[in-house]
């Protein structure tokens, strides 16, 4: 299949084929009789990334065992063993596929887990415990790393006594402001997480299936009945009322191992990354050197790509007027973006998340504190923000492209081509998933392109009427 983003698609290809080798492309090459045979393989094996690449989050799978009648612990809370052996050498294959596993509190509490692959050798994956309170216990399997770590994900501010002895036990603890499923993953897919399995408890999974996050499931179904008002099932309460509002599996998949059932499907179909581009007439008005139905199409996205420069999340320094006029640095245009929400707002509160916007390491720690602030915070946003957001950025961006000319270089060569910011789901600075965002980082771009080409135009005018 081709690559899921735009910007890299066919280079493999080209590279494969020009050393004699034979690439069927899946719908481009193919006999149609192996067409849905191979997009089902092709899917399979890239998974992970086509849904980390549309939706900034990493690819998660709900995994849990069960009884018949919907049971993964007596009332006591007992859970060895409801499946079978077989069972749960399958579980081991799926954490040896996965760059982490996640549970909550509560299963560190009662079951006291390892949560290794078990399988003598190869790939770990790292273990995270997610608790709101950090009412851990000090003596817990998790905290032994000798064959892998674990990540301790909190909120902030929780039993700093605990995360010391944590810390130094080798145990990495990371506070967040709020703790909740979208936050967590947003911030493990930050750190280059690519595939997470949950086996948490039915409250966590709740959570993380209302937040969105959870994309398949894997429930193993043990022939057994164990009863219990109160015995736990595998996802608590999730407001619904009428059966009309449950939550249907997408490709569901049927296998039996040994005597349990295994059932899988998908809780969010596979997206489509094919970003499409502005209208004809809209770009030529933005930028006239872009001609109507010759037109090529330049897709930015990751900071790592060919043209990953012109992302505001770029590592490149800029310095801009603060509101006395005196020059400020930025680590990056995202870090200005940010900060500038609150710019004006005379509250303290303001201030410091200012300045800690400012200080971030990173452009995507910028961005996060940035949205958080402004999701649960709103009255800490200036009152002008929308109507000012846009020239912010182009501001940011006219620095940025004007004080390094390798950037300036890069940006008018692509003089004729039209700049689409792919991202899959801001539809506001991007072109959305299926073109239906408003591109509005592009537009700028393309803004940008169209002054600097003028302003070469008429040094040029000059320079042969001094001549």
């Amino acid at each position: 299949m081709r690559h899921p983003l735009q910007h890299l698609r066919g280079n493999a290809i080209r590279a494969f084929r020009s050393q004699g080798l034979q690439v069927d492309v899946l719908g481009e090459d193919m006999q149609s009789k192996l067409v849905e045979e191979a997009r089902k393989a092709c899917l399979l094996v890239n998974l992970p990334f086509v849904y980390r690449a549309a939706s900034r989050v990493p690819f998660s799978v709900l995994k849990y065992a069960m009884t018949l009648d919907g049971k993964i612990a007596a009332s006591s809370g007992h859970a060895a063993w409801i499946s079978s052996k077989l069972s749960r050498n399958r579980v081991f294959e799926l954490r040896g596929r996965s760059d982490a596993i996640i549970v909550g509190g509560n299963t560190v509490r009662r079951d006291n887990p390892r949560l290794t692959a078990r399988h003598g050798g190869g790939h770990m994956p790292i273990r995270i415990v997610l608790s709101q309170s950090l009412d851990l216990p000090e003596e817990a399997n998790l905290w032994d790393l000798s064959d892998v770590s674990t990540v301790v994900v909190t909120q902030r501010g929780a039993r700093r006594s605990f995360q010391r002895y944590l810390a130094s036990k080798g145990v990495e603890v990371v506070e967040l402001d709020i703790l909740n499923p979208r936050d967590v993953m947003e911030y493990f897919h930050d750190r280059g997480y690519l595939s997470i399995l949950w086996e948490c408890g039915g409250t966590l999974a709740a959570s993380a299936i209302s937040s969105g996050v959870i994309h398949k499931v894997f429930a193993f179904v043990a022939p057994k009945i164990i009863g219990g008002k109160n015995a736990p099932s595998p996802v608590g309460e999730l407001g619904m009322v009428e059966m009309s509002q449950a939550l249907d599996l997408i490709d569901v998949c049927f296998e039996q191992i040994g005597p349990d059932m295994l059932i899988s499907g998908f809780l969010q179909p596979i997206p489509d990354l094919t970003p499409t581009i502005p209208s004809e007439d809209e770009t030529f008005a933005i930028d006239p050197t872009v001609a109507p139905f010759e037109t090529s199409i330049i897709f930015f996205y990751k900071t790592w790509d060919l043209y990953g420069a012109f992302s505001n999340f770029s590592p490149h320094t800029i310095q801009m007027p603060d509101e006395d006029g005196n020059y400020v640095t930025w680590f990056s245009v995202e870090h200005y973006y940010q900060a500038n929400k609150f710019i004006g707002v005379i509250n303290p509160l303001a201030q410091d998340c200012i300045d800690k916007i400012k200080s971030a390491k990173s452009p995507e720690e910028a961005a996060r504190m940035g949205r958080l602030t402004q999701r649960r915070h709103p009255h800490l946003v200036r009152s002008d923000w929308e109507s000012v957001k846009i020239d912010v950025m182009y501001r940011a961006l006219k620095c940025k492209f004007s004080i390094y000319p390798h950037l300036n270089s890069m940006l008018l060569s692509t003089a004729g081509s039209v700049l689409v910011e792919a991202s899959p789901h801001d539809l506001f600075w991007g072109g959305g998933r299926d073109g239906e965002g408003l591109n509005y980082l592009g537009r700028l771009l393309m803004k940008l392109r169209s002054e600097f080409l003028g302003e070469s135009s008429a040094a040029s005018e000059n320079t042969c009427i001094a001549l």
